[in-house]
């Protein structure tokens, strides 16, 4: 097995940048939603789910510098702390945030057609929902393919890693549950399953709901209330991954 894909944000809901290689750190990948787009009136950040073009804007953090293109509109700046401190609702978890000043938070809200501001994280995985990392297989998208006789981006999946499993058998990364996985210089240790929502039928480059992947995915992976494709994991042993790095499932102890 080798690291076929890496991905990660540095805005919460954008997508996800491509990257050769990553740092993972105690508490996750480096650089990874450390910002957010924030609905101050109501108290809440805002969820992927419900503003499908949010995933439409990519987000950079490179040397102190915010940079976020919107709808082809590059805008970028050093982020500058106002001393406004909110404590913010993320699905039911209250999660401490500094409001930011800057250029984004009007072209944000004039995209999404409503007042919003983008706020710092105090804290590593503020807003992550599940563990800070998260695998996909492409045995499971192929899975996947199959049953929906089309091709499906991995990019639908927002995934830390993709990991190339060849020629093993779907959702093959449900096995590993409880088990490390060493990749680059780094070891996880993997969890429970990801469960999925309406996020997956959004096309990753416009936001456009074109599929019927959950709904296909939910015929054969339904599981009580969740439909879970793909595994969360923990970092229990910091280290560099690159893509093509060596994939290998340990031994129990």
């Amino acid at each position: 097995m080798q690291i076929r894909d890496i991905g990660l944000s540095a805005l919460k809901g954008g997508r996800h940048t491509t990257r050769d290689n990553v740092l993972l750190e105690a508490h996750g990948p480096a650089g990874d939603r450390i910002f957010a787009v924030v609905d101050l009136a109501n108290g809440r950040v805002l969820k992927t789910v419900e503003h499908p073009l949010l995933p439409t804007c990519q987000a950079r953090w490179d040397d102190g510098v915010l940079s976020v293109d919107i709808g082809g509109q590059v805008v970028a700046a050093k982020p500058e702390l106002n001393g406004q401190t909110v404590t913010l609702d993320y699905w039911g978890r209250a999660v401490g945030m500094h409001v930011v000043e800057g250029p984004w938070a009007r072209v944000f809200s004039r995209l999404l057609g409503k007042d919003v501001a983008v706020a710092q994280v105090n804290g590593p995985g503020g807003v992550v929902y599940g563990d800070s990392v998260t695998l996909v297989t492409t045995s499971s998208l192929r899975r996947l393919a199959a049953e929906a006789a089309t091709t499906v981006d991995a990019r639908r999946f927002r995934a830390t890693f993709t990991i190339d499993t060849g020629d093993a058998a779907a959702h093959v990364e449900d096995s590993w549950a409880g088990r490390e996985l060493e990749l680059g210089s780094a070891r996880l240790l993997v969890g429970a399953g990801i469960p999925r929502c309406a996020v997956i039928d959004l096309e990753p480059d416009t936001g456009a709901r074109g599929t019927n992947l959950l709904k296909t995915l939910a015929r054969y992976r339904l599981s009580g209330s969740d439909i879970p494709f793909g595994v969360y994991a923990q970092v229990i042993r910091p280290g560099s991954v690159g893509r093509g790095d060596p994939v290998r499932l340990l031994p129990v102890r």
